[in-house]
């Protein structure tokens, strides 16, 4: 089974607003409102490719309520902690303003909420996946990445990271399969300015060096390169398309690759669907349907 982890999961509230204007009433000519947070996105790709996950993490409220509600709407398995006091989040995201949000902070969880965490992880087994997306509310350790994979190391379960800074860091030690920094990220952490493809092969090869396994690094328009375990080194440009949401895009490429390669174990049909399924949700209103990430596959082959 594969599990993710959203922290702090979100309702998204994705708008359109023509002519946006500071400090005066603005009115939406277009909403969505979809469940949220970097694990769900990854649980969400899955199962439009087939591949069922269970979502994990916390919610509070009855924001919270209604998170698990759209998430199992999905078709997804949900096993979220619930928080009793204070709500999920709500996240606006601004699609007139590329980019543009207001995110909400989320609720408090308390030792005792990460311990039943810890509790539930404690039960994956050899075989399983775990995928551990995006940031922590502040009120969490910054360590629980790491402490997370030091309870399951040796245990024969894959794990995967998609996350930034110390958080990132301090899992290489425990030598994940997979992280997915971009660029920009990649760039933070080594003090350097990447911008093509070949640029960030060397510090791929240097998370390496640190722990990870395999190293996948998106670069929005510039395409993508993944950095493998077996010593190959595969990139590739964007796909030809027009932007419409890049939210989502990273957490599909994710997806997309773990899909690819619980599928034949191969690199470079990994490498591929990670890239379909990242360029596929960007050109799509809200994430990729299988059929849309296919039809790039095909042309990116």
């Amino acid at each position: 089974m594969i599990y993710t982890v959203t922290f702090n999961p979100s309702l998204d509230y994705i708008v359109s607003v023509d002519d946006f204007r500071l400090g005066l009433t603005n009115r939406t000519c277009s909403e969505l409102l979809l469940p949220g947070g970097k694990g769900i996105n990854v649980s969400t790709i899955l199962k439009n490719l087939g591949i069922d996950s269970t979502a994990l993490g916390f919610v509070a409220g009855f924001i919270g309520d209604e998170i698990v509600r759209r998430v199992e709407k999905i078709g997804v398995h949900s096993d979220f902690i619930p928080i009793d006091d204070g709500i999920s989040r709500i996240n606006v995201k601004l699609k007139s303003i590329d980019g543009t949000e207001i995110n909400g902070m989320g609720p408090s969880i308390g030792k005792e909420k990460t311990k039943e965490l810890m509790d539930k992880l404690d039960a994956l087994t050899e075989g399983d996946v775990l995928v551990l997306a995006g940031s922590i509310p502040s009120t969490m350790p910054d360590d629980i990445y790491s402490k997370i994979l030091a309870r399951l190391d040796n245990r024969g379960v894959t794990c995967v990271v998609d996350a930034t800074g110390d958080l990132l860091k301090n899992v290489l030690p425990y030598h994940p399969f997979l992280i997915k920094p971009n660029n920009h990220e990649l760039g933070d952490l080594f003090k350097a300015e990447l911008k093509k493809r070949e640029d960030v092969v060397p510090y791929g090869r240097k998370l390496q060096e640190m722990g990870a396994r395999n190293v996948l690094i998106s670069m929005a328009g510039e395409g993508a390169v993944l950095v493998a375990e077996d010593g190959s080194v595969y990139d590739a440009p964007a796909p030809k398309g027009t932007l419409v949401n890049a939210v989502g895009a990273g957490d599909s490429m994710v997806a997309g690759f773990m899909a690819g390669w619980l599928e034949k174990k191969n690199y470079r049909h990994a490498f591929y669907m990670g890239v379909s399924a990242g360029s596929a949700s960007a050109f799509s209103e809200y994430l990729a349907t299988k059929e849309e990430i296919l039809a790039l596959y095909e042309q990116i082959q």
